[in-house]
């Protein structure tokens, strides 16, 4: 424990991937139809016959039984399993890299609580390892979850036979499209994941506290406010890489967009500013609870698992319980 400041142990790093991984899979199935429908709401914009009050509690169930009645029930899982396939390397890649930068940055930072400064560029490397690493897989994930609004295009069977078809048919390049907007996304983590700590800490500091020492409770309020901070703040990328992942897979029609620029310039002349915000009620009702539950978990399965593997299981151990019991 305490002479980890120079190398973090196997062991952290482990637990730090597999409570990563295991509460993205949670937070996945939980939201998973709310993510298609956000998918093609910004792919699409709004579903047809849709209620004139266009109020967006409206917009969802009308998507939802639109996909029931086309689709049935499995409409609303559709990209479920390349989700959970980027989703586990996605959070096991970025916990474990976060946390490794964020052991390297405290030598240069202060005692217990690193800097803003710091901890976004901590964020920002982890997902900028994270966006490389999965980018494939989101694409994958993004034609499953809207191919089955399209007549013109034969359907991907499987995880696999759409990767491999898509460096097939577009190069491996087909595989890094939305990679720029991707990390563009990466200002996201950048405003999230400093503000979930700061907002963390605060909690902490008001009751004297450590911010381990959180309840589950006030951990899914640091989470859900820094995403909605972070959501509101860069949500319009989250449009453009959609409508660039997306539009690879319609063979006969000309390119749409030219690249990122030219989408955004697109996306502005026909529908303004609200065209950037496509889906982001959704997407706020998708992804705040999913932090919370992606954040609580990890902390608790992260607590949990340190504790079952600390080697020190003895002495200690009843405070530990009390925390877990808690």
């Amino acid at each position: 424990g305490e002479a980890a400041g120079e190398r973090r142990s196997v062991r952290e790093i482990i637990c730090d991937a597999s409570a990563g991984a295991a509460a993205g899979a949670i937070a996945a199935t939980f939201v998973s139809p709310l993510d298609v429908i956000k998918t093609r709401l910004q792919v699409h914009g709004l579903p047809e016959g849709r209620n004139p009050s266009g109020r967006i509690g409206g917009v969802i169930v009308v998507s939802m039984k639109n996909i029931i009645q086309n689709e049935g029930f499995k409409g609303l899982y559709r990209g479920l399993t390349p989700t959970l396939a980027a989703l586990l390397p996605n959070w096991a890649v970025y916990f474990a890299v976060y946390g490794h930068l964020k052991e390297i940055l405290h030598s240069y930072g202060s005692a217990n609580q690193l800097s803003i400064g710091l901890n976004m560029i901590a964020a920002a490397g982890a997902g900028a390892a994270t966006a490389v690493a999965t980018n494939p897989l989101w694409v994958v994930k993004t034609r499953l979850q809207t191919q089955g609004m399209r007549q013109d295009v034969v359907p991907y069977s499987s995880i696999c036979s759409a990767l491999r078809r898509i460096a097939h048919e577009e190069g491996i390049r087909g595989w890094y499209s939305g990679l720029l907007p991707s990390l563009v996304g990466i200002s996201h983590v950048a405003i999230q994941f400093p503000t979930y700590e700061r907002i963390k800490y605060y909690l902490a500091t008001r009751k004297d506290n450590s911010s381990n020492k959180l309840s589950p409770a006030e951990i899914a309020v640091a989470s859900s406010l820094s995403k909605i901070v972070a959501s509101v703040m860069t949500y319009p990328h989250e449009v453009i890489r959609s409508r660039l992942q997306e539009q690879g897979q319609v063979r006969n029609s000309d390119v749409k967009y030219q690249g990122v620029v030219d989408c955004m310039k697109k996306v502005f002349k026909k529908e303004g500013i609200p065209g950037f915000y496509r889906g982001c009620a959704t997407n706020l009702l998708r992804t705040t609870p999913s932090a919370a539950i992606t954040f609580t978990s990890y902390e608790m399965i992260h607590r949990f698992f340190l504790h079952v593997s600390s080697p020190k299981n003895a002495g200690p151990h009843s405070k530990a319980e009390d925390d877990m019991k808690s």
